[in-house]
């Protein structure tokens, strides 16, 4: 490299994003021998490498269409600001990071304004799951997409979206996961709690949790004594203590990050809230069984869902790996004869376990993430802006 400054505009709108942005700088700067400056909209991970947000990017963290609607006029006053800002300051290039309802706004705003600038895109939108038509409408502001998931170049490439590379998937390098990876290799089913995770949104877990009690009660019916773990996070420990309060076998409750990845090493089994929590307990090797409830209106919206599955491990094995309930087939007494079936040595936990193999092999590497998404970005502004070769 030729020691030339360089400016990123870099758009993160949630913490997952965040991180992978963080990963994606600090990466770059071991590689590229000059200085390097941010711009845009980050949280903690990104400051940390230099950037300077330009408003608290915990305002794009919304869920719901209520949520949405409400607050519809700060957030496009958020859209124009950030694309003004981008322009002013003219960068060299443009990182959008996942939360594409925001960062895809902005990004069309901002190649409109200077249709040089480059722009990588982090974390493929899901266009292979519902709006297939988006991948080709990405053609016009996004120049390469780098995935996290392995099946998403080709579903783009199907769909005639941007060039994609799969760089790899935080979770795969994660020391806690591997760790925990490690301490159950070997582990013989039968002794260990049964998890229950019901989501880290108030939404998910007022759905969930009457499920999942009905669940419990039908595990202690049946099998007697059992021993539960509901992990959370610190802002809904409240909430999930009010929900089980009145529970005839209560859950043992632990909070943050530390004790979650605890009780996946000790875990037979676990039912779970559908969402990145199910690929994280497949990569951990914890048989898992995926429950989720949406409201009227949601199922309105996501009527035109493509994809066949909603379980992350089943669309990288390509075929069903975790068993799920959505909706009107969620049933607790359901999810209780699974646990049984996943916590003792039986052929549903043997296939579960072969599956979890194949979607681990598939979604390795060479390279770490962050380095391998770093030499793709400087490529790419390589072919656009040869003076930063």
């Amino acid at each position: 490299m030729n020691g030339a400054p360089l400016k990123i505009a870099v758009i993160a709108g949630e913490v997952s994003g965040d991180l992978l942005g963080a990963d994606l700088i600090a990466a770059l700067k071991r590689i590229y021998s000059g200085p390097v400056e941010l711009v845009g909209v980050g949280g903690e991970g990104l400051q940390a490498e230099g950037l300077n947000s330009l408003f608290d990017f915990s305002e794009l963290s919304i869920m719901g269409v209520t949520q949405v609607l409400s607050r519809l006029p700060r957030l496009f006053g958020l859209i124009r600001r950030t694309t003004a800002e981008i322009i002013a300051a003219k960068p060299d290039i443009l990182v959008i990071i996942d939360s594409p309802d925001f960062t895809h706004r902005v990004a069309k705003r901002v190649r409109t304004a200077l249709p040089d600038l480059p722009v990588v895109n982090y974390v493929c939108p899901s266009v292979w799951a519902w709006k297939e038509y988006r991948a080709t409408r990405m053609l016009g502001y996004v120049d390469h997409v780098l995935a996290v998931l392995p099946f998403e170049p080709a579903a783009m490439q199907r769909l005639n979206g941007p060039t994609t590379t799969y760089v790899g998937h935080r979770l795969v390098a994660d020391p806690a996961l591997l760790e925990t990876r490690r301490l159950r290799v070997g582990r013989q089913p039968g002794n260990g709690p049964i998890l229950l995770l019901p989501g880290s949104r108030s939404s998910e877990i007022q759905k969930l949790l009457p499920y999942f009690e009905v669940a419990t009660n039908e595990l202690v019916a049946r099998n007697g004594p059992t021993r539960f773990i509901l992990p959370t996070v610190t802002h809904r420990q409240a909430l999930v203590r009010e929900m089980t309060a009145g529970w005839a076998v209560k859950p043992e409750i632990v909070v943050g990050t530390q004790a979650k990845w605890k009780a996946f090493a000790e875990a037979d089994a676990a039912m779970a809230a559908s969402g990145t929590v199910i690929l994280e307990l497949a990569l951990a090797d914890v048989p898992v069984v995926s429950a989720y409830k949406v409201d009227w209106i949601m199922r309105m919206l996501t009527s035109g869902i493509k994809t066949w599955t909603g379980a992350l491990p089943n669309l990288i094995a390509d075929y069903p790996v975790v068993p799920e309930y959505l909706n009107d087939v969620v049933r607790g007494a359901s999810l209780a004869r699974w646990m049984e079936r996943l916590s003792v040595d039986t052929y549903q936990l043997k296939a579960m376990k072969e599956g979890y193999d194949l979607i681990w092999q598939r979604m390795q590497t060479e390279k770490p993430p962050g380095e391998q998404a770093a030499e793709i970005l400087l490529d790419v502004l390589k072919k656009k802006k040869p003076g930063h070769s």
